[in-house]
């Protein structure tokens, strides 16, 4: 085992969180993007999984703003990567199956 793979997989041990939701959002972008991120969006990915659950859903779900600049393009990531998987799993975001007319 190489020392990249050695830290991806304490990343995705710390992927592991209370929320179902934010787990299979962290670990897809630990598996789809995190491969070929630069070395500061792998710190700002280091960082963002420091945050407590309830404060990460709510910057991921725009209900509050995060004070530290330098994190709010991989959030805008995160949200993209969110907002993909809603919509092929064709939920809504309050997770409820839209009507047809």
């Amino acid at each position: 085992m190489n020392a990249g793979d050695a830290e991806q997989g304490r990343l995705a041990w710390r992927c592991r969180r209370g929320m179902k939701e934010l787990d299979l959002l962290l670990t897809a972008y630990l598996r789809e993007h995190w491969p070929s991120a630069s070395p500061a969006e792998r710190l700002c990915f280091a960082q963002i999984l420091e945050l407590p659950d309830p404060e990460l859903a709510a910057y991921l779900l725009g209900n509050a703003d995060c004070p530290e600049v330098s994190l709010h393009p991989l959030l805008a990531t995160l949200r993209q990567l969110a907002s993909r998987r809603l919509q092929r799993s064709g939920t809504t975001p309050n997770g409820q199956t839209p009507q047809e007319p």
